[in-house]
């Protein structure tokens, strides 16, 4: 299986960095792992809504331009689908299954998704109602299909 994992901006903390990295090294056996940064829209700390939705546009389209025709695209977004890792287990096996073998997940900037990438995901998928910086939430995505891989192939998982 093929997961991409395309996101806005550019890591900077080296936490995060070397947290990512340690999970990729960890799925590399399992999966081909693609992380995917487009850059983000330089914008003003405040915006009006239609500025916002410019920058959305510009990093939308960025986003999309990496994103293979082929891929099964999931986007993160506070209104998608709430899955428990048992869940994204279950999703990525049928993927898989049925030869969807290309996962692109989609992680918005600060302002969130367009519209566009939104409509190119055959699925949505929320990590609860908080928000988290979107540079965190490629380090949380990449530990749960990780944890996904593990249940699938009935590997035991620390706790």
């Amino acid at each position: 299986m093929h997961i991409q994992i395309a996101a806005v901006g550019k890591l900077k903390e080296k936490y995060l960095v070397l947290g990512i990295a340690e999970y990729a090294k960890r799925l590399g056996p399992y999966v081909k792992l693609t992380l995917t940064e487009v850059p983000d829209e330089r914008a003003p700390e405040t915006m009006s809504a239609a500025e916002e939705a410019i920058v959305r546009e510009r990093e939308g389209e960025r986003l999309l331009a990496v994103i293979k025709p082929d891929a099964h695209v999931i986007a993160l977004a506070l209104d998608g689908e709430l899955w428990s890792s048992e869940d994204l287990a279950g999703q990525l096996d049928n993927l898989a299954t049925y030869g969807r073998s290309h996962v692109a997940f989609i992680i918005g900037g600060s302002n969130g998704l367009a519209p566009a990438v939104l409509k190119r995901a055959q699925q949505k998928l929320s990590f609860g109602r908080m928000t988290l910086p979107h540079q965190l939430m490629r380090l949380v995505l990449l530990e749960q299909v990780y944890r996904a891989v593990k249940i699938n192939r009935g590997e035991p998982y620390h706790k």
